[in-house]
């Protein structure tokens, strides 16, 4: 996977150069990456991890030291400056062996440094869905506030005709109260989308940093009509084939299970390095030094070369500390099982929830259509006095609630595809739509 976590930007230029510009979704993900904390701590995990993967890495060359002393009589003795020594010396020693417990521990150490990785690249992908839940929310929010207007304004202009008539005294004043409580119901319901998208747009300038929201560029919804289409005729079989292919894809890609796979590997490397405290240990170490003193001036010691061997008898103590490694791998094995199975029903979910919405897109696309000319049609013997308001205020009702479905239908699907995005750790929205494009549409 190509580097995904480190995004370099100029924090001062990104929050600026949207001003009165349009927002783009790619834009609104790059200052997301940007001015994510966890994110950056993530990326200060990593290195940190691979400083201790160096460190563990020059722990087994050999360690050169160098030691200096001096002395000197105070009383007792002879004259002060006959008592004056000094020594330096100069040493290096190396483990010889260990039995293979370096080798071990570097191992461990490059699969801690790979779950950092994993965690980042969850991160990455969790920031990920956060700005896109924000960006798809403004435009939801801002659709439905556009439909909650001009169901607004249709509800004004029956009250105008309703008070017009009331004052005629053709309808009775429980069809003009009733076109009153309409126009009301119809301004609760503005209201109420002005502050859905005011929560949006918090949402989005608190992800991205950016301190206000620019025009956002609209989502062109012909680019996913193949992909909607080609979903939404799944059979139960092709959904099967599709689960599958999209599991084998998950299976190696999701930072989550990864995680959990190294987790487990470290636990089994764990297990023996304990065992390793079985064995006995041999190591080697040369050193010679210079000396002086007032009496003699400097002299050379000797070159010295020790060797040193442990071995332990304490095996009680490895053995409990070997079941324990054991237990943890146990632990281990048990957490990936889990995080497999947790895996598996959030792809089937995810799978599924995306055709479902696909499937949702169509219908309620249909339905939309055929309120639209229900209404106008109600509109229309309205104006003519030959419907009443109920009548109208029904088919608003059922206009405005096939719009609303739609429009939730087509950001959901949106969302769905994100989730899908995040599971396979996709790089890209368009590789997510190549892969569940069935195969005869690619």
């Amino acid at each position: 996977m190509k580097q995904i976590i480190s995004v370099i930007l100029c924090v001062c230029a990104g929050m600026g150069c949207f001003a009165g510009e349009i927002l783009t979704l790619e834009d609104a993900r790059t200052l997301a990456l940007a001015n994510s904390k966890s994110l950056s701590r993530y990326n200060l995990a990593t290195e940190i991890a691979l400083l201790d993967e160096r460190s563990q890495m020059y722990s087994n060359l050999p360690s050169l030291s160098l030691g200096i002393s001096g002395s000197a009589t105070l009383w007792g003795g002879d004259e002060f400056t006959d008592s004056l020594s000094a020594g330096a010396s100069v040493g290096l020693n190396q483990t010889i062996w260990s039995g293979g417990k370096n080798s071990v521990l570097s191992a461990i150490n490059k699969i801690s440094t790979e779950i950092t990785r994993q965690d980042a690249i969850a991160e990455y992908f969790n920031v990920l869905d956060s700005v896109d839940s924000s960006y798809y929310g403004i435009l939801q929010s801002r659709a439905s506030l556009d439909a909650a207007a001009a169901a607004l304004d249709t509800a004004a202009l029956g009250l105008s005709i309703a008070e017009i008539r009331y004052e005629g005294g053709v309808i009775s004043p429980g069809d003009y109260l009733q076109a009153v409580a309409e126009h009301e119901s119809k301004k609760t319901a503005q209201n109420q989308a002005k502050r859905d998208l005011a929560l949006s747009i918090a949402k989005l300038r608190s992800v991205t940093g950016l301190s206000s929201i620019p025009d956002l560029e609209s989502i062109d919804f012909e680019n996913y009509e193949t992909l909607i289409q080609g979903l939404s005729v799944l059979s139960d079989d092709e959904t099967d084939t599709l689960f599958a292919a999209l599991w084998t894809k998950l299976r190696t890609a999701n930072p989550g299970l990864a995680k959990a796979a190294l987790q487990t590997e470290k636990s089994d490397k764990s297990v023996s390095l304990a065992k390793k405290d079985y064995f006995p240990s041999l190591s080697a170490g040369i050193s010679t030094g210079l000396n002086y003193s007032y009496t003699n001036g400097f002299e050379t010691s000797s070159g010295k070369l020790t060797i040193s061997g442990n071995i332990p008898l304490d095996f009680w103590v490895t053995s409990t500390s070997v079941n324990s490694k054991k237990l943890a791998l146990e632990q281990s094995l048990l957490d990936y099982s889990s995080a497999e199975s947790s895996l598996d029903l959030e792809v089937r979910t995810g799978l599924l929830d995306c055709i479902a919405q696909a499937s949702s897109v169509i219908s309620s696309r249909k339905a939309a259509e055929y309120a639209q000319k229900h209404f106008e049609n109600q509109l229309e013997l309205y104006k003519l006095a030959q419907a009443s308001v109920s009548e109208l205020s029904d088919a608003a009702a059922l206009l405005s609630s096939n719009q609303t479905q739609l429009i939730k239908a087509q950001y959901g699907f949106l969302s769905c595809l994100s989730v899908i995005r995040s599971l396979g750790a996709f790089e890209s929205e368009d590789q997510v739509i190549l892969f569940l494009l069935p195969v005869s549409q690619r």
